[in-house]
């Protein structure tokens, strides 16, 4: 299924952390916290001014970002648990 979000949305598919410390332990699935790193799956159109001219989004499909740990809203498509989230949870682009 193609998903294209409206607006200033963008949808994220969220990396996975580090399964061991910096110090070699091994960190059990149930003490991970959910990683604040994603992948931008789909980009919208961008948001509009009060002129209804059409604001350009700052972050295209395929760029790694960072996101603030409540950011967004799980949804699954195609049974791939996404993200969901405006341009400005967006913390900046990992380069």
């Amino acid at each position: 299924m193609a998903f294209t979000p409206l607006h200033d949305r963008v949808v994220v598919r969220r990396l996975e952390s580090e399964e061991k410390t910096a110090g070699g332990l091994i960190i059990p699935d149930t003490a991970k916290e959910k990683p604040s790193e994603g992948e931008i799956v789909a980009v919208g159109a961008g948001a509009r001014d009060e002129a209804g001219n059409r604001i350009a989004m700052d972050v295209k499909a395929g760029d790694k970002i960072l996101f603030g740990k409540w950011s967004g809203t799980e949804i699954t498509i195609d049974g791939e648990e996404l993200l969901i989230m405006k341009e400005n949870d967006i913390l900046g682009i990992i380069a």
